[in-house]
């Protein structure tokens, strides 16, 4: 199977910048498994098509703002996309700039929010292939709190804007909770407490998972044959509580 297969023309003006108001008021396709069928509808029909006693199973991670901008003590301005959380002071991530930092680098980041010279130090103490192994030198603010101040909101590269503060809760879907994730879980976005509330009361059971997603969604295939493509790794939290959930689940509908 080639890349080249799934090539089509997206224009533009058709992907939108800004999320809308009303989260469930977004389109819906939905395609019938036996018969081929294919149907355009609104969000809000999901109620129509998830029974009682159906389990829906929900993505609870929460995006950081993993973007930061800053520079090299050589001065070369570097950008930050924060892959995921080592511990509170260290981080892997992607770094772009005209050069790549070498191991011992100093790097100052922040420096867009923080002003110049006041940017948060940290050292590049190794590199993993793509992946930059970034530790923070004051180890008195958790890496989190410092994202807090200085980082930026990692967009998806096709919504061609800067991010703004109403992205840190856009940008999240209604029932975030875990934060790690560098990407929203796009599926859930458009679920509302609205909706949410109306499939409790059908009988729809909830259970929720921990997957964060990684950095590695927004990179490129950079191969023509997908069987070449070598997928990134993301944190995935699943108890035992939500497998017995789902093994009760698959049960009913076999008896």
């Amino acid at each position: 199977m080639l890349v080249s297969d799934f090539h089509f023309d997206l224009p533009d003006e058709l992907i939108a910048r800004y999320p809308k108001e009303d989260r469930s008021s977004c389109r819906l396709l939905t395609l019938n498994g036996e018969n081929g069928e294919i149907s355009h509808r609104t969000f809000t029909d999901v109620l129509d098509l998830i029974d009682e006693g159906d389990l829906l199973i929900f993505n609870n991670t929460r995006v950081i703002p993993a973007r930061m901008f800053g520079r090299k003590a050589s001065g070369g301005k570097i950008e930050v996309l924060v892959e995921r959380m080592l511990d509170d002071h260290r981080f892997l991530a992607h770094i772009r700039s005209s050069k790549a930092p070498k191991e011992g680098a100093e790097l100052f980041l922040g420096e867009d929010k923080l002003g110049e010279n006041q940017g948060i130090q940290a050292v590049m103490t190794a590199r993993h292939d793509t992946l930059f192994e970034v530790e923070l030198k004051d180890k008195s603010t958790a890496f989190l709190t410092v994202l807090q101040q200085i980082g930026h909101m990692p967009l998806p590269p096709y919504i061609d804007r800067p991010d703004e503060e109403a992205d840190q809760e856009c940008y999240q879907t209604v029932y975030s909770k875990v934060p790690g994730a560098v990407a929203a879980p796009t599926a859930g976005l458009h679920f509302d407490d609205e909706l949410l509330a109306k499939l409790r009361a059908k009988g729809v059971n909830f259970e929720f998972v921990t997957l964060h997603v990684g950095a590695g969604t927004f990179q490129p295939v950079r191969v023509e044959n997908i069987e070449d493509h070598i997928m990134h790794a993301e944190y995935v939290e699943l108890s035992q509580e939500v497998c017995n959930a789902i093994i009760e689940t698959k049960k009913q509908e076999n008896a």
